[in-house]
């Protein structure tokens, strides 16, 4: 958790020793010993860490994600594993011991000197095991990871249930959706210990948890209060009180009230409170929270957490006869325009995630983004990738961990549903920059579209989404706004139909054809969710994880395939997908270039001038566009893809445009009409902005227009009309402001366009 306490802990992360065994399991083996007995060999591995990792680090398998590689880890599937270590107990004293596991891959047995002490069945959550009256001064601990596949196949798969062809098997065990294969994931069914494991050494009193939340802020944004929610472990015996101080640079609030129950509530009026804002629309500010729970007037346990005061609504109607519907965030009352993208797994093997975590934020405050959408096919991240949110002032739209299938809807998968959704609300809550729980990604969708070849139905139907996730969040975060889905299909839309027509939030896929077709430029929803278009990495990176031999053609070529992504190659699933890549770039330029290096080149071009449109065509709508969440970021493993940064960190061209599209103050030209087109100035920031401004021809540097403006603040404002005579030319956009020095380009035109002219554009620019 991001709370800081005190109390010792004893860290057991590092060498570990493993063992495995493919097929039925004869006997319980719960300590080393029996391990041997049973004849296993024994292999170092590490912890936090994954089987397969392990199994590449004693070179029984491959480099993973070269070649056709992944595809060596099925025969793994069905592997039981057991992961074990020794270490001696500190001194306890009063001290009550509890194992804390961050994360178990996923349905596992733990012995501690071989007595089994707890079973658990969700890589998505940590799992705490009390185990006072179980140490001894040298302790053995072993986990014992039942296969995934061998769970699942115990359960019944009624007809009602549906999920991509590789994926059935993954819908009623809480592990990643995407590690049984998706479009843009490889199918690693692995298993591990795959975040850290701790001992902790609590007091017998002690504070459980403290959460602040802000229930209320003044129009003139001079008053806030908190409501404070606490649980403690207390014995009862003498006068206890909870001291609550917060502390932001001159600002300060502090709170005192007794004790009379474990657990207990309170307001704290704060005045003048310095807000946490999103990026560019303010600081991102935070306070420092200190709570100490006294007893008899003397401090008996402290903890500590970060603040960030604000409040969040989401403005979320749909169209009808009478209205046209919105898709709007507001953030202490004040309008945001999101410009974000969507987070994907950072790894294939989550046990890399945190060391590829601060780089990949970084690459989130480099783009200018505001938000970022936490998919539905992930884990959820941890508690440093959400700490840097709130020092950045990116938003998070959180997704819980179900995509793209029809899950259970049984009362005993939604027990374990709700009892995930506790655990990830409360470790995640206190944080500010969460801004949004959604239920699922793109469920409404298979249930009311017919994904799976089942009869349409009503997506109102979903049990998890409309009661389950919204009757936690109602007890754990009443707060905080909630989405049943994206892209969300009510009950109204449902009956009235045509429901694509009429949803003010999205996801735009639909045919991935030109990114200038009307598909996209005609569409009139307020927000979107998902939208792509695909980019070949650079030569470089291709190279790392493509066969010499198998680097040139693409198409008819396995690992192009498998890396493209088909998962399951026999599934036949997202075989589309290298055809896909070539008919994006000949989009633009007419035919795919027949070496690697300009195919690279072309395609990173078609990719990069489509994301500048998407973005630029809703930002230029703002306010009737609300927000753009583009997909995605970057790849969490080597593949040809949407991602805008390769796995490797490399970034493709597209990166760089949407830099310069989504800066604070952007001008864009929007599209031609009657033979002229708007340039445009958007400001992103809540203060108006002056501005000097100039539009001019690359190829001959003749000033097309030029002037100065006022931008009026977070808003957008139209600086002038300028000739479309449908001629292929590129313009280049300067300006000057406050902000700094800003540009821009332009691609005038209807394809198809000539790679060369369009490199000494580029060039020139």
């Amino acid at each position: 958790m991001h709370f800081h306490t005190p109390h010792p802990q004893l860290d057991l992360n590092g060498e570990w020793s493993f063992a495995y065994h493919l097929g039925p399991l004869p006997e319980t083996l719960g300590t080393r010993a029996e391990v041997e007995r049973a004849g296993l060999p024994i292999y170092p591995g590490v912890v936090p860490g994954e089987f397969p990792l392990d199994l590449q680090a004693n070179r029984l398998i491959d480099e993973p994600f070269f070649g056709m590689n992944m595809l060596q880890l099925r025969q793994f599937e069905r592997a039981h594993v057991w992961y074990f270590r020794t270490f001696a107990a500190p001194e306890l004293g009063e001290l009550r011991p509890e194992l804390y596991f961050e994360g178990l891959d996923c349905c596992a047995e733990i012995f501690l000197n071989g007595e089994l002490i707890a079973v658990t069945d969700n890589a998505l959550i940590a799992h705490r095991i009390p185990v006072a009256g179980c140490l001894r001064a040298h302790n053995e601990l072993l986990v014992h990871i039942i296969p995934a596949l061998e769970v699942a196949a115990q359960y019944d798969y009624p007809p009602s249930l549906a999920a991509a062809p590789s994926c059935l098997e993954s819908l009623y065990l809480r592990k990643p959706p995407h590690s049984y294969g998706w479009d843009i994931m490889p199918r690693a069914v692995s298993a591990g210990i795959w975040r850290p494991v701790t001992l902790h050494l609590l007091p017998g009193e002690h504070i459980e948890e403290v959460y602040l939340q802000t229930t209320a802020l003044s129009a003139d944004h001079r008053q806030a209060r908190l409501h404070v929610h606490y649980r403690l472990q207390i014995d009862g015996d003498g006068a206890y009180e909870l001291l609550i101080t917060g502390q932001c640079g001159e600002a300060a609030f502090s709170w005192r009230a007794p004790v009379l129950f474990t657990a207990g509530h309170g307001v704290i009026e704060v005045t003048a409170p310095q807000l946490w804002w999103p990026r560019d629309a303010g600081a991102p500010n935070l306070y420092q929270v200190e709570c100490t729970l006294l007893k008899d007037g003397a401090p008996l346990d402290c903890t500590s957490f970060t603040l960030g005061i604000r409040t969040v609504v989401l403005e979320n109607t749909d169209r009808d006869a009478n209205s046209d519907g919105q898709f709007l965030f507001r953030v202490n009352g004040e309008p945001i325009f999101i410009r974000g993208t969507n987070w994907v797994p950072a790894d294939a093997f989550h046990s890399r995630d945190a060391a590829r975590i601060p780089a990949m934020v970084a690459l989130l405050d480099e783009a200018h983004c505001n938000m970022v959408r936490c998919w539905g096919g992930n884990v959820y991240e941890n508690d440093d990738f959400f700490a840097r949110c709130d020092a950045s002032g990116i938003m998070v739209w959180q997704d819980f961990a179900m995509a793209c299938a029809l899950y259970p809807q049984d009362e005993d998968f939604q027990r374990r549903l709700a009892e995930e959704a506790h655990a990830v609300v409360k470790r995640l809550r206190q944080h500010p920059s969460l801004v949004l729980w959604a239920g699922d990604n793109e469920n409404d969708s298979a249930f009311a579209d017919a994904w799976f070849g089942l009869p349409p139905s009503d997506p109102a139907l979903n049990v998890l989404t409309r009661h389950t996730l919204p009757d936690v969040l109602r007890e754990e975060d009443p707060t905080r706004p909630y989405l049943p889905s994206s892209p969300f299909i009510s009950a109204a839309l449902y009956q009235a139909g045509d429901w694509h027509a009429r949803m003010p939030e999205d996801h735009l896929w639909g045919p991935r054809d030109y990114f200038k077709s009307p598909f996209y430029a005609r569409n009139t929803v307020h927000f979107v969710s998902e939208i792509g278009y695909m980019g070949c990495p650079d030569p470089a990176s291709v190279r790392k994880f493509i066969s010499p031999e198998r680097l040139w053609p693409p198409l008819d070529n396995p690992e192009w395939l498998l890396h493209n992504t088909s998962p399951v190659p026999e599934a036949h699933n997202c075989d589309y997908r290298t055809a896909k890549l070539i008919e994006h770039l000949s989009a633009l330029f007419g035919a795919a270039p027949d070496t690697l290096e300009e195919f690279a080149y072309a395609s990173q071009a078609a990719q990069a001038e489509a994301y500048k449109f998407f973005i630029e065509l809703f930002r230029g709508g703002k306010w009737q566009r609300t927000g753009i969440i583009w997909w995605n970021l970057i790849d969490g493993w080597p593949q040809f893809s949407d991602a805008v940064v390769d796995y490797y960190f490399g970034k493709k061209l597209a990166f760089h445009y949407i830099e310069r599209a989504q800066q604070p103050l952007c001008l864009l030209l929007r599209e031609p009409d009657g033979g002229a087109q708007e340039l445009v100035a958007v400001n992103d920031t809540r203060q108006p902005l002056d501005c000097r401004y100039a539009l001019s021809d690359v190829s001959t540097e003749e000033v097309i227009n030029q002037g100065e403006a006022r931008i009026p603040a977070n808003d957008l404002l139209v600086l002038a009309r300028v000739p479309a005579d449908g001629k292929q030319r590129c313009y280049r956009l300067t300006w000057d402001s406050p902000l700094g020095p800003g540009s821009n380009h332009y691609l005038a035109g209807t394809p198809p366009f000539a790679v060369a002219q369009y490199r000494k554009w580029m060039e020139k620019l």
